[in-house]
């Protein structure tokens, strides 16, 4: 690398401190460390051994090493060396070696004998060519004595002089004159011992550091990477540092050189070296700009390069030679070797301290010093060739080559020869050399005549070239330098090609007719042919086309003419000519052209006759066709395209495939197929329906499909999917409903799993970094930082995978979808399901309720899990129990397939991990086929869940009979008998020992409430299972209706204006077509205007002064500005915020904990619909499911049983004002109702679906119920309403009656009538009935003999004055009642007048426990912080406990009164008593009162007081007096958690609502609620522009002038404007 020299190198620092004893520095050499030793100059780093350093790359010629001075961690001075090789130079330079030896910027030289590139100045024997980058000086001067140069450089007026003093430094001499310099130089080329080196001057340059460090240059690919040298020790103005580079070598010959360590760079373009003429040679205007540490080459430290540089300064004079003035060239990097410099770089001096550079530098002996231009030498090499290049195969031919300077090899006998290299081949042929009589340097080489041959199916072959002195080495060549080689037979197989090549080729058709063949004229030993042969026709395409013509044929074959012009007018097609296209013709081989019309169908050969020859005909036929269209399958298909179409007929395989297209009303048709009798094809997207025909083009002929036409029908729709989740292994099946589904002709289901998170992007490394990195080995290349790419862990997915399954389309509303199987990986991956319709992609996401999820494989465990071998033993009529994990993940029990052989084991219950199914009563059968031994013929139970299949084990049914009466029951027989003896004694003993009536009336009540008390909690655990049951069915529905969220309009219209008829949302703008636009402008104004906070806060607070401005009135403005600013909700929140500040300073001077209680302020109601805007999602998200369930199951349970329809009052309630406190008797039916569709339909394959009522329901009660159980898939507001239909029994023959509450046959006593029920009219369990719309006629009979088939209703009573109605109990005689027997039981005893209401209390008990469950859920849905707690929540709890601070309210318990009053009692309360607001369901009085308990039983679990329990106390609180502790712990954990959580910003609340305020600014119409809001503005007109006029900011901002404009425009109102 370089050299096997051994460097010593020395740094010298002023200042350098001296160390104590035990410490040292050290030196680095890259990561290499070597022990640093003091000498006189500083101290000494000896280099380390060459394994130690770094190799030089591939493709690379050098590389940099680091060299550091430190004092443990701490980087005292540092620069960089660069080690190059001129080996690597030669090798790099390929063909030419010499010249890039000498034109390196490394100072490389040439010798010529040895073939070698060196950095040595001499060669051991033969000529040295020299590097052309390094000058040297007159070679006048005598050999030099050993003396010292002394070089001093100065900036600006500074004066560089060059003295001969001995071997000391002296001072720098500052003159105003110019700078001069002088550098003595010897070359002795007589002398041969290397010894003589020693003569060389030491040079001593004298340099200021530069005290600013800069580097603008830029890193570019292929030059040096300079950066800023950052060291840990900064020195002053008045320190320098020295570098002196001691060169061993293996003579131990020594030199050094002192260089300057700071980070001094390069000098300005214009510094070159100074002659020692005095002289500069060159000239520089300036030195400027700083540095860092830069690489410089002395081409005699061999090969070490150092960092740092040596700035020579020189004059402008120019009156030395002009070789002198030149300025040396720089490498890629801007390198001049020797002088270290960079001409892309600046560097600025100062006149500090100096540094001094002392260098003993080696020189060799056989530098040539004849003269300044014998100095420098050119190559030897080959130039050119001489004559031509060309060489035809197979022939002799010699090569004539001019070369250049082969005299320097300074050789008699020029032994040479030529090297060709021939298809990797070397062909080497003797050469020989003669010199140019008028050029000495210019020689001749004659490579002796050789046949040259070569293998390759190419007309020409480049065959490279080179000349070598023989057994020897190569000379350098051009690198164009190469001969080209050509056969004439490769691409001319016949005459005609072979008569058309080009004429330098001197190719001829040679030979007779058996064996001719193109060669090159000297070849050919036989005649050569003048006259071609005739053509010969290989094959046609396409071989058909229609009788129109304008088909294009392609004729192929050989001896097809020598121009176009040879078969013009002479080519035909089944005898019809056919036009020749020039343009496409090539030469002998192919010929293009276009038929014309046949008049008709026929067929023949091709015929090509040539001018001058003969003729040709084809082997193959071309027909002429008449294609037919005869239909097309199918006839329709959605206008987005992608349908196959199959199109029939005869003879469409005309012409060639590409020129047939197929166009549907003008709209291309992929094709995709072409036959004899039919052309399939691919619809592409219309944009309209309709009728459009069928036409195909088949080249230039055109047919049309007569009296069949296409149908473009609407595209297909997907409105609704579901499940949304599915196990591992797939087969889940998805419904998909929509519209026009059955148009789809290949639907499918693609499932695409994408890792979860993409790789982190690539950052580049600064320029710091790079600069603290210690171990580049490549810092000439770009600095890349290489990332490498992620190790895909097991079981994690790092690429994209799809998977795929076909669908089956149902109907024209349903698709049916399983879902294919994918790998384990997609539990960590993002899912995305797309349906696949044809051209049409439907996003799941858009369509399903949530997102799409895979879930782990289910598992069960074998029948008999201790020994599966044997088979598991079952006894009829129980149920078969299966254990596994993660059962009820994704399936639901419908669709899980259990069997037992060939018979069903219907599922009944599936959780996560039990299986419950229902066998059949006796053992089923197995094939005779499977029956191998005794286990064989037992049925197998087999599970089927999607894909997975479970086989687990055998079942044997046991012999035994079925007992009659279970053991279960005997044993309850028995527990209840004695607990009936057990009774019967007590009240045995209380009758004796009792001798008073009322204390033994007492005792019997005492013992009815035991019993009473019993029965509740047997009746709550059935009626909690049937409820629970009847859930999971309605769960089960949801899957395909999902819950009946309203959308955010409806929502929004129900929350801010509630009990209005019609929203003012739903209305439009009320004014004149002719003021419309005014009036909305004006509106706009408004809308602008109230984005005035001072406007918006003196508006509210002076309607809120007006004693006439209602809590109507606040509650309704409240709502107008909601809708108003719904846009802009972060002012929204401000508004807000500041309005809440003003309530609480208002209300803390009085009571602060009635805050927030009433809606009495506008800005309350603001709260309100606040928290309804910013909870919305939340409901639907989180806890709109469980209060979903919580009405469903009050309903579910209310309707089982007796509801009065006057009254309002139930069986099963929880609030005792609405208790039906008569025992009715009642029972339930099932009836068959025949579905409207079907019954319009009519025949015998009506359906009917089975539905549950009470005989007791009144005829509107069972119409409702039907509507919800026939319906339930269907939400509400899409229902008929039950008054607009008809109930109508169906009796088989005895015909058709129509049932009504009220008719001729209702039962009347006295001033009451009662309502007919199902048990009026004796309908029979199991009875079918219909609903049916209303007509507008009623036929009237006198009789009740209705004939068979006819509807014939109930002839409609007429009204009678004075008629009180009635349903279960009298209305009057329901109300006294209980004040009857009240007055009875004081009759018979104080005592139990307590224990009448505790009897209809355990009633409500019955139904509180059988609601539990579902209050729970919806309860710790509400109150749960496992999931985040809403953005709003935290933002307004933290706002509250922030004005508490600001207003020093230490009062735990007034906080927790505000934000009660803020989140439970403004918003969930709202939503409890009114499931309306968020649900599309149909509310009743009776549910009302279940859920109006439930909400205060919430809001009692909101406070903190405590409330005793007494006779008098509300229903909920004795109800519920056991939970609402637990309630409240929940509560006071709900507020805790949000305290401690982390803070919402602004800033994230703020982004928040403006998400909420792009999603549902478009669902409210701002311009009306502006319209609605300016009446109120026009009320108080007076009252306003007064209040804004008495603020004088108001004033400044003339927002009474801009409100006067508004009223101008809005309502044409006379202002003072």
């Amino acid at each position: 690398m370089g050299s096997p020299c051994k460097l010593r190198i020395t740094v010298s620092v002023e200042g350098l401190p001296t160390l104590g004893e035990g410490e040292a520095y050290s030196c680095f050499f890259h990561d290499t460390e070597t022990p640093a030793m003091f000498a006189n100059t500083g101290v000494v780093c000896p280099t380390p051994d060459a394994s130690s350093l770094p190799s030089i790359g591939d493709g690379d010629e050098f590389v940099m090493v680091i060299l550091s001075l430190r004092f443990l961690n701490v980087t005292v001075a540092e620069t960089e060396f660069t080690l190059f090789d001129c080996g690597l130079v030669q090798k790099l330079s390929e063909r030419r070696p010499c010249h890039g030896c000498v034109s390196s910027r490394w100072g490389c030289n040439w010798c010529i004998h040895e073939h070698v590139c060196t950095h040595r100045h001499t060669c051991s024997q033969g000529v040295t060519i020299y590097n052309k980058n390094f000058k040297p000086s007159t070679p006048t001067i005598p050999p030099p004595t050993r003396k010292q140069t002394t070089l001093t450089v100065t900036t600006a007026a500074t004066t560089v002089t060059a003295t001969q003093p001995p071997l000391t430094m002296t001072p720098a001499t500052t003159t105003a004159a110019a700078t001069t310099a002088a550098i003595p130089t010897t070359f002795n080329s007589k002398s041969t011992s290397r010894h003589a080196m020693d003569t060389t001057p030491h040079f001593i340059g004298t340099f200021s550091q530069a005290t600013s460090l800069h580097t603008d240059a830029s890193i570019t690919r292929g030059s040096i990477f300079d950066r800023n040298v950052a060291t840990t020790r900064h020195f002053s103005e008045d320190e320098t540092v020295d570098w002196l580079i001691e060169n061993v070598d293996n003579d131990g010959n020594t030199s050094h050189t002192t260089l300057p360590s700071s980070t001094i760079g390069p000098v300005d373009s214009g510094v070159t070296l100074v002659e020692p003429s005095g002289e500069a040679a060159g000239s520089s205007s300036g030195i400027s700009s700083t540095t860092s540490g830069e690489v410089a080459t002395l081409p005699d430290l061999a090969g070490i390069d150092l960092a740092g540089g040596i700035p020579v300064v020189s004059s402008e004079k120019s009156d030395t030679p002009p070789w002198e003035r030149e300025r040396p060239e720089s490498g890629v990097d801007g390198r001049v070797p020797f002088f270290l410099t960079d001409a892309n770089k600046n560097l600025t001096f100062t006149q500090s301290p100096e540094m001094v550079i002392e260098s003993i530098i080696e020189s060799d002996e056989n530098y040539q010093a004849d003269s300044s231009d014998s100095y420098f030498m050119d190559c030897p090499c080959m130039e050119k060739v001489d004559d031509s290049a060309l060489l035809p195969v197979n022939v002799e031919r010699k090569i004539t080559l001019v070369g250049q300077h082969l005299n320097l090899f300074q050789d008699d006998n020029l032994n040479y020869e030529c090297v060709l290299d021939v298809e990797n081949r070397s062909v080497v042929v003797e050469a020989s050399v003669e010199p140019d009589a008028k050029q000495p340097s210019v020689f001749l080489i004659t490579c002796k005549p050789h046949q040259f041959v070569y293998s390759a199916l190419m007309e020409e072959y480049p065959a490279t070239i080179n000349v070598r002195r023989k057994d020897h080495f190569f000379i350098d060549c051009a690198d164009d330098l190469f001969v080209t080689l050509y056969n004439c037979s490769v691409g001319r197989a016949d005459c005609s090609r072979c008569r058309t090549a080009n004429p330098k080729y001197g190719c001829v058709w040679c030979g007779g007719p058996a064996s001719s063949h193109c060669i090159y004229h000297g070849s050919c030993t036989d005649d050569v042919e003048n006259t071609c042969p005739a053509p010969v026709i290989h094959f046609l395409d396409p071989v058909s086309g229609p009788v129109e013509g304008g088909t294009l044929v392609t004729i192929s074959g050989s001896n097809l003419g020598q121009r176009a012009e040879d078969i013009h007018n002479s080519v035909t097609l089944a005898g019809v000519p056919c036009s020749v296209i020039h343009s496409r013709y090539e030469i002998s081989s192919r010929i293009v052209c276009e038929t014309t019309s046949s008049q008709g169908e026929k067929s023949g050969q091709a015929s090509v006759k040539v001018r001058g020859g003969g003729l040709g005909l084809s082997a193959q036929t071309f027909s002429f066709q008449d294609p037919i269209l005869s239909s097309i399958f199918p006839q329709r298909g959605p206008k987005a395209g992608g349908s196959s179409i199959t199109i029939k007929g005869r003879s469409l395989k005309t012409g060639h495939p590409s020129d047939v297209s197929v166009l549907i009303g003008g709209i291309p048709c992929m094709v995709l197929s072409i036959e004899e009798d039919h052309i399939s094809c691919l619809t592409r997207a219309s944009n309209r329906t309709g009728e459009h025909g069928i036409m195909v083009r088949l080249g230039g002929a055109e047919r049309h499909l007569q009296g069949v036409v296409y149908h473009y029908t609407s595209n297909p729709n997907i409105s609704w999917a579901a499940p949304s989740k599915s196990f591992l292994s797939g087969g889940r099946i998805i419904t998909v409903s929509g519209l026009n589904l059955d148009v789809v002709q290949d639907p499918k289901i693609r499932v695409t799993l994408s890792p979860p998170d993409s790789l982190p992007p690539r950052r580049r490394r600064s320029t710091a970094q790079l600069n603290e990195g210690q171990d580049q080995q490549i810092p000439l290349m770009r600095r890349r930082r290489i990332i490498p790419d992620v190790d895909c862990s097991q079981g994690a997915l790092c690429h994209v995978k799809q998977y795929e399954s076909r669908c089956t389309v149902n109907s024209s509303s349903l698709i049916l979808c399983p879902t294919p199987a994918v790998g384990p990986d997609a539990r960590r991956a993002r899912v995305k399901v797309h349906f696949l319709l044809d051209s049409l992609h439907f996003d799941f996401n858009t369509v399903g309720n949530e997102a799409f999820s895979y879930e782990p494989n289910p598992k069960l465990y074998m029948l008999n899990r201790n020994d599966p071998d044997k088979p598991y033993h079952h006894k009829p009529g129980s149920i078969i129990s299966v254990e596994g994990e993660n059962l009820d993940l994704a399936i639901y029990k419908q669709e899980v397939q259990a069997r037992i052989g060939d018979g069903v084991c219907s599922v009944k219950t599936l959780t996560h991990n039990h299986l419950y199914c229902e066998p059949p009563v006796k053992q089923p059968s197995v094939r005779s086929s499977q029956k191998k031994d005794v286990m064989d013929s037992l049925p197998e139970f087999t599970v089927k869940m999607g894909n997975i299949n479970f086989s687990l084990g055998r079942v044997q049914y046991d012999s035994h009979a079925l007992s009659i009466f279970p053991l279960e029951a005997q044993v309850g027989v028995g527990v209840g008998a004695s607990i009936v003896v057990l009774i019967v004694l007590i009240i045995v003993l209380i009758y004796r020992r009792k001798s008073k009536q009322a204390m033994r009336d007492y005792k019997k009540v005492q013992i009815q409430l035991e019993n009473l008390e019993t029965s509740v909690r047997d009746r709550c655990k059935k009626e909690f299972t049937d409820l629970m049951t009847e859930m999971m069915d309605m769960s089960s529905d949801l899957v395909g209706s999902g819950i009946p969220f309203l959308e955010y309009k409806a929502y929004a219209e129900r929350i801010f204006f509630p009990g209005h008829q019609e929203s003012p949302l739903r209305q439009d703008l009320d004014v004149p077509e002719s003021r419309r636009q005014t009036v909305e402008q004006g509106l706009v104004q408004l809308c602008n205007l109230l984005n005035s906070k001072l406007f918006l806060t003196k508006f509210i607070h002076t309607l809120e002064a007006q004693q006439t401005f209602s809590p109507r009135d606040r509650a309704y403005v409240a709502s107008l500005l909601t809708v108003a600013l719904h846009g802009k909700l972060e002012y929204f929140t401000d508004i807000l915020k500041t309005l809440l500040n003003d309530l609480v300073e208002q209300y803390v001077a009085k009571n602060p904990k009635l805050m927030l209680r009433r809606t009495e302020s506008v800005v309350e109601k603001l709260l309100t619909n606040w928290m309804s805007i910013c909870l919305f999602n939340f409901l639907r998200e989180s806890a709109g499911e469980s209060f979903y369930m919580l009405f469903r199951a009050i309903k579910h349970q209310v309707d089982k049983g007796p509801v009065d329809a006057v009254t309002g009052k139930a069986k099963y309630t929880l609030n005792d004002n609405r208790l039906l406190r008569e025992d009715v008797e009642y029972r339930s039916l099932t009836l068959n109702v025949v579905m409207p569709a079907a019954a319009a339909s009519g025949g015998a394959s009506t359906q009917t679906v089975p539905a549950k009522v009470l005989d007791c329901d009144t005829i509107t009660q069972v119409k409702e119920k039907l509507l919800d159980q026939t319906w339930k898939g269907t939400s509400v507001s899409r229902r008929p309403h039950a008054d607009s239909l008809h109930l109508e029994w169906r009796a088989g023959v005895a015909g058709h009656l129509i049932l009504s509450d009220e008719d001729l046959t209702s039962v009347v006593q006295g001033l009451w009538k009662r309502l007919n029920t199902l048990q009026h009219y004796k309908v029979p369990d199991g009875a079918t009935v219909a609903l049916i719309p209303r007509s507008t006629k009623n036929h009237l009979h006198d009789s009740h003999d209705y004939m068979p088939g006819e509807k014939t209703p109930m002839l409609d009573d007429g009204e009678e004055g004075g008629v009180k109605l009635w349903h279960l109990v009298k209305a009057s005689e329901e109300s006294e009642l209980p004040k009857h027997r009240r007055g009875s039981v004081r009759e018979k005893g104080g005592e139990r007048a307590k224990a009448i209401p505790e009897i209809y209390l355990t009633r409500l008990l019955s139904m509180k426990g059988t609601l539990q469950k579902f209050v729970d859920d919806l309860f710790t849905a509400i109150l749960s912080t496992s999931r985040p707690v809403p953005l709003a929540v935290k933002y307004f709890f933290d706002l509250l406990d922030e004005q508490a601070l600001q207003h020093n309210i230490n009062d735990p318990e007034t906080i927790h009164i505000w934000k009660t009053n803020s989140l439970p009692l403004r918003f969930w309360i709202n939503i409890l008593k009114n499931p309306q607001f968020i649900f599309n369901v149909q509310t009743s009085d009776h549910v009302d009162a279940v859920l109006f308990v439930i909400a205060q039983t919430f809001m009692d679990s909101c406070t903190i007081a405590d409330h005793k329990l007494g006779r008098d106390s509300p229903i909920n609180k004795l109800l519920y007096a056991r939970d609402i502790p637990r309630y409240k712990q929940m509560v006071e954990r709900y507020y805790a958690d949000i305290r401690q959580t982390i803070s919402a910003s602004d800033q994230e609340m703020n982004s928040a609502l403006a998400e909420l305020s792009r999603n549902y600014a478009g669902e409210v119409n701002f311009l009306v609620g502006l319209h609605e809001l300016y009446k109120y503005i026009n009320k108080y007109y007076d009252q306003i522009i007064t209040a804004l006029e008495e603020d004088c900011t108001a004033q400044k901002m003339q927002l009474g002038y801009r409100l006067q404009q508004i009223a101008a425009a809005v309502e044409n109102k006379v202002t003072d404007l």
